[in-house]
């Protein structure tokens, strides 16, 4: 089921949108569970025996798995129906959106303040093409156009449905999980600046604010519709955050300005290139004894070749080109060009903060990390996968 909004600008969406939005989100949950896992039983039963004896024996490759379920019906009709889902997430939000957009603008305009945040846009900034020539994730009107003024509104109201109630009650587990892991984790650690890169909407961003009270907490995306919007957000649920338009890979701060840098899902939809760039610009306004962290799907060299190409699918499939280059990488290796000693590099998995007690968490938080198929994965037994790297 989608996760209702708590903030003002939420969209009061008709009933009719309401039950396609309940639809489209079991839909998701139907096919991220079930289906995903009558095809894995599928690809053991009959896919894998003929691949290997096409292969000679030899291991597969996750290109090998692709190229012999790319003919198989089961896929076929699994990815019809997850890449047409998705297309549903946005078309059952968006009528809503456009009909709702003068009266949230009105909204967004009079709780945007409330917190004492703040909102610097660069007008001079030209968003990269990954975001203006491609409808990332198959969203209609790509995120950074700034002829999308709702750019905001759809990514927020399209998450709630698009996670099944997987995010957390206001769309920030990732956030939560990740920062409760560096505060559990590391108690004796106490940011006092943070830096969200990638932010969107700011719902992760704000989680840090929650964890850390103390902390400045800053926002930057290249996107000035989605940072209006997580301005407004943040103020509307009376959190401090900082939110400025910038590429990551050219931030405009001093050196050593922040102790932690965080992304979420972010990378994933960077060139190799510009993920090089992030690293060493996060490694460059970083203090001494900072903290990288990213939370983002689990190397493909951890995984299986079947896993490789489950988790992979986006790339072909769902409008994000750079996710198999990125997670073709070594982790270590990309937080080693960026500046980062191999020696202080971390990897960890956590379960959801949300969903468990405090002092199960804690708990969780100690053991090392577990890395599988499921990692990562909207299912029934997500644990989240982080990585990153202190600069000592």
């Amino acid at each position: 089921m989608p996760m209702e909004l708590l903030h003002e600008l939420k969209v009061a969406h008709r009933q009719d949108m309401r039950a396609r939005q309940d639809f489209v989100s079991a839909l998701r949950g139907y096919m991220l569970n079930d289906m995903a896992a009558g095809m894995k039983q599928r690809y053991e039963s009959a896919v894998a025996p003929a691949l290997s004896t096409r292969l000679g024996g030899r291991q597969p490759t996750q290109d090998d798995v692709h190229d012999a379920m790319k003919g198989d019906l089961f896929f076929k009709f699994y990815s019809s129906v997850r890449y047409n889902a998705q297309e549903m997430v946005w078309r059952s939000v968006i009528p809503g959106i456009e009909a709702a957009l003068p009266e949230m603008q009105a909204r967004a305009a009079a709780v945007q303040d409330r917190a004492g945040g703040t909102l610097h846009l660069d007008p001079t900034l030209e968003p990269p093409e990954n975001v203006t020539a491609v409808d990332v994730h198959l969203m209609p009107g790509v995120y950074a156009a700034p002829e999308t003024p709702s750019a905001g509104a759809i990514y927020d109201n399209g998450l709630a449905v698009f996670s099944a109630g997987f995010m957390g009650r206001e769309l920030d587990d990732i956030g939560m999980s990740m920062a409760n892991y560096v505060l559990k984790r590391f108690p004796d650690f106490a940011p006092a600046d943070i830096l969200d890169c990638g932010c969107t909407v700011g719902h992760n961003t704000l989680a840090w604010a929650r964890v850390y009270p103390q902390a400045r907490v800053s926002g930057i995306d290249v996107s000035s519709s989605v940072l209006r919007y997580a301005h407004a957000r943040a103020g509307s649920l009376g959190i401090t955050a900082h939110f400025r338009q910038m590429d990551a890979t050219e931030l405009d701060y001093p050196d050593a300005s922040f102790d932690v840098v965080f992304s979420s899902m972010f990378l994933h939809e960077l060139s190799v290139r510009d993920i090089k760039g992030f690293f060493a610009e996060a490694h460059r306004v970083l203090r001494p004894g900072g903290l990288l962290i990213n939370m983002e799907l689990p190397p493909n060299q951890a995984l299986d070749p079947y896993d490789q190409f489950y988790l992979d699918w986006d790339c072909y499939y769902n409008a994000e080109p750079y996710y198999r280059a990125f997670r073709d990488q070594d982790y270590t290796r990309l937080a080693q060009a960026g500046g980062f000693v191999p020696e202080n590099y971390l990897q960890f998995t956590v379960p959801q903060y949300t969903y468990m007690s405090d002092d199960d968490f804690t708990e969780a938080v100690q053991r090392p990390a577990t890395i599988d198929g499921q990692t990562g994965r909207l299912s029934a037994t997500l644990q989240w996968f982080g990585f990153g790297a202190w600069k000592r």
